[in-house]
Order: structure tokens, then C-alpha cells, then sequence
């Protein structure tokens, strides 16, 4: 019986289009310019060794933005702002039954900060878990440990995990977990059956 469930964030409880799209699209930023970056230092924010403000601000002005930092992640994280309606009213419903549900997404703690407060994960949630906050993110096997071991008279067989990328699902299951790939609200329900 599943008493426990993981969910990440971007393409399970956020829908929106990835932000480099929206910002080559909107403000003719290529994606080329972009991607050394997120595919580079942006790593280490995601896992709190480095601060996003004080990472990006360099490479703004490289790629043509006109405004300051806070002006660049709050169009950022708006830009992403397209929540899973029907699967957070479903989860308040599982969360009623006595399912305990997780945020546990690889972000960084200025984006998380906002998921909590202004996507209202934090009263959305029994618990969140990111990245940043964690030290290690999806797919490390250290990313599930952390969560499990805050966990109290939960064993591993009662734990659903559900994310949209391939490789943090197989990575859950090497560790023990259930985890399937995300792909409608009807799936979640399905597991309560």
C-alpha cells in the first residue's frame, strides 16, 4: 500500500515550457547561448554550492538582457509558472486520506523559494524537498537516501515515486522505490484503485 509520494516539480506539477524556449522566442536569446550556461554553472546551484544571482549575473549582459537579476529570475520564474491544477486538487485529496505527499524536484533555491510561496507548494505539500536544499539532486542515489531518512515507520515498498524523466525514475527504483513516469492525473489515481 502506497503511504508516501514523491513528486517532481517540472513536468509533473509545473507545465509550462522550459524557460530558454520562452526566452529565445520572447527576447531573441538563442538557446545556444543559453545552454553552456544551464548545462554549466547552473549545475552547481541546482545542488547549493553555488548562488544563482551571483552566477547568472555575468552571462546577462553576454546575451542581451537589458534589465538587473531580480528582474531576469522574476520573468524567469514567472515565465514557468503554469501549475498542474488537477493533479494539486487531487493531491489535497490524497493528502486527506492520510497519502502523505512530497515535492522532491532538482532546483535551486531562489526558484523554490517562489514554487513554495507563490505556486503555494508549501501549503500544497506535507513536505518539500529540492535539490539545493538536499546537496545532491536526481538521479543520485544520495538525492532518495536523504528524503528516506527523514522518513518515520515508512518502508520503501510504501513509497511512489513520479517524475517525467527516464533516468531520476530508474534511479528510484535502483533504490528501492516505486517510480513510474508521469503522465496524467488519472495514473495517480489509478494507484488507488
Amino acid at each position: 500500500m502506497i503511504k508516501v509520494i514523491l513528486f517532481d516539480a517540472d513536468g509533473v506539477l509545473v507545465n509550462g515550457e522550459r524557460f530558454s524556449l520562452v526566452l529565445e522566442r520572447e527576447h531573441g536569446i538563442s538557446i545556444n547561448k543559453t545552454l553552456p550556461f544551464f548545462n554549466g554553472e547552473f549545475q552547481n546551484c541546482l545542488v547549493g554550492d553555488a548562488d544563482l544571482k551571483e552566477t547568472v549575473a555575468p552571462h546577462l549582459s553576454l546575451w542581451g538582457w537589458k534589465g538587473d537579476v531580480d528582474t531576469f529570475l522574476d520573468y524567469w520564474f514567472n515565465a514557468e509558472h503554469t501549475i498542474n491544477e488537477e493533479l494539486i486538487n487531487y493531491i489535497q485529496e490524497l493528502r486527506g486520506k492520510g497519502v502523505q505527499c512530497f515535492v522532491a524536484t532538482n532546483n535551486e533555491k531562489y526558484r523554490f523559494a517562489y514554487m513554495l510561496d507563490k505556486m503555494g507548494f508549501a501549503k500544497s505539500f506535507d513536505k518539500t524537498y529540492s535539490s539545493a536544499h538536499l546537496g545532491s539532486k536526481k538521479p543520485d542515489l544520495e538525492f532518495f537516501q536523504k528524503i528516506y531518512d527523514e522518513l518515520e515507520n515508512i518502508r520503501k515498498e510504501e513509497i511512489l515515486f513520479l517524475d517525467d524523466d527516464h533516468k531520476n525514475v530508474e534511479s528510484a527504483k535502483e533504490f528501492g522505490i516505486n517510480a513510474e513516469i508521469y503522465s496524467s492525473v488519472d495514473q495517480v489515481k489509478n494507484f488507488f484503485l
